[in-house]
């Protein structure tokens, strides 16, 4: 059994808090000369999912850091080469805690993911002969090309049944043979690693043990502060991964005080207190700051579910209920909607009468980001806020 170090400082839960909040981007000036390239080098990893109601996630992700950047801003800053050597990005998109953004310069760090994909014996979909070598021999003959443009995706139109070329492709991907360059039309765009990544990248040299410290040490940095649990979440590690590697990850270990268990920040965490602005805006169900539902329980006092893929019936906030957050606090959820230039709460959840103001606020801030002139909101759980919700929003909107 490990002996893990005593704690040389002891955080308030109140400390935990604001220093999470500062790591993830969300208290003090945004650093706006970084922007969204600064936003996910910050954050380590920025997750995609194919759920769009304002906007899809990555794009909500530098939103709610730095307001209202432009949605082709958001994406060109993912994608675009400009600067480099054509065809190499800033990006690109692997397995971390989901399907996620990746900083390029972290190609190396996913050697071990790589390996752990290559010495896999069972996958969900056969690969056909000859159709991983065909895809390879496609790609190099012709450059970057879609699912459809390598010879279909599915073979029905079945979500889950692959055609032999895509099952090949994404195997080729999560190889490392293939990287996904950019998303074209919400399809991914496969491209050989050889010729995307940057050669001073390439190579999967790097042992599995300096690859997990290395992601370790991230996810401290993004996280502030966390648990095993929570650090081993952030890039979806296995808890003995963790305990492998954290004495020497740089991190230090801390105790917080109501957590009940051992935790870990990083030092530059602990150098000054946080300071500065709060940011007030709607989060989207996959932001990093809410990743993790114990975590967001212990830090926020906030139960965090996404119920988009709940029955109706049996949803409680909403198909894709955003948390607002305010003043460092998660003080309201909004299910929101668009019809045409209107901006609809379908459903909104306020703690108490002191979240009004600010529900409010994020609710103005997220129309005009989306080019919506009004706000009309639907339900309000607790209908005695509802008519003071509405005159803040008449306020803003007059």
């Amino acid at each position: 059994m490990t002996t893990l170090p005593r704690p040389a400082v002891t955080l308030t839960a109140d400390d935990a808090r604001r220093i999470a909040l500062r790591a993830q981007g969300f208290l003090g000036a945004p650093d706006r000369r970084g922007g969204v390239r600064g936003v996910l080098r910050h954050l380590g990893a920025v997750q995609l999912d194919t759920i769009s109601v304002l906007a899809r996630s990555h794009e909500l992700v530098p939103y709610a850091r730095l307001g209202a950047v432009g949605r082709k801003t958001v994406e060109d800053a993912y994608w675009n080469p400009a600067g480099r050597s054509p065809g190499r990005p800033h990006a690109f998109e692997y397995w971390s805690h989901a399907a996620c953004i990746l900083p390029v310069e972290e190609w190396p760090h996913f050697a071990f993911r790589r390996r752990a994909y290559r010495n896999r014996p069972h996958w969900n979909h056969e690969l056909p002969d000859g159709a991983y070598d065909q895809v390879v021999k496609q790609l190099r003959a012709e450059g970057p090309l879609t699912a459809t443009e390598l010879g279909g995706a599915k073979r029905t139109s079945e979500w889950w049944d692959w055609s032999g070329a895509k099952v090949a492709v994404e195997r080729a991907l999560m190889y490392g043979e293939v990287v996904c360059v950019e998303r074209r039309g919400w399809k991914r765009v496969y491209d050989l690693a050889e010729r995307a990544v940057p050669d001073a990248l390439l190579g999967d040299n790097l042992a599995d043990t300096e690859c997990l410290r290395r992601l370790v040490r991230l996810a401290g940095e993004s996280l502030g502060v966390g648990t095993r649990a929570d650090i081993a979440d952030y890039h979806r590690l296995k808890g003995e991964q963790v305990d492998a590697v954290i004495a020497d990850s740089g991190l230090v270990p801390v105790e917080v005080e109501g957590w009940g268990r051992p935790a870990w920040a990083d030092p530059a965490a602990l150098a000054a207190p946080p300071r500065g602005r709060h940011r007030t805006t709607l989060l989207s169900p996959f932001d990093s700051l809410i990743w993790e539902r114990a975590r967001t329980e212990r830090i926020f006092g906030f139960t965090h579910r996404l119920e988009a893929y709940v029955p109706k019936p049996k949803r409680v906030y909403g198909y894709f209920a955003m948390p607002v957050l305010a003043g460092g606090r998660l003080v309201g959820r909004v299910d929101p909607a668009r019809e045409g230039r209107t901006l609809v709460a379908k459903q909104v959840t306020l703690d108490g009468p002191k979240a009004v103001l600010s529900v409010a606020q994020a609710l103005i801030e997220a129309a005009a980001w989306v080019n919506c002139t009004d706000v009309r909101v639907e339900r309000v759980d607790a209908p005695d806020l509802r008519e003071p919700l509405a005159r803040e929003l008449a306020r803003a909107l007059a």
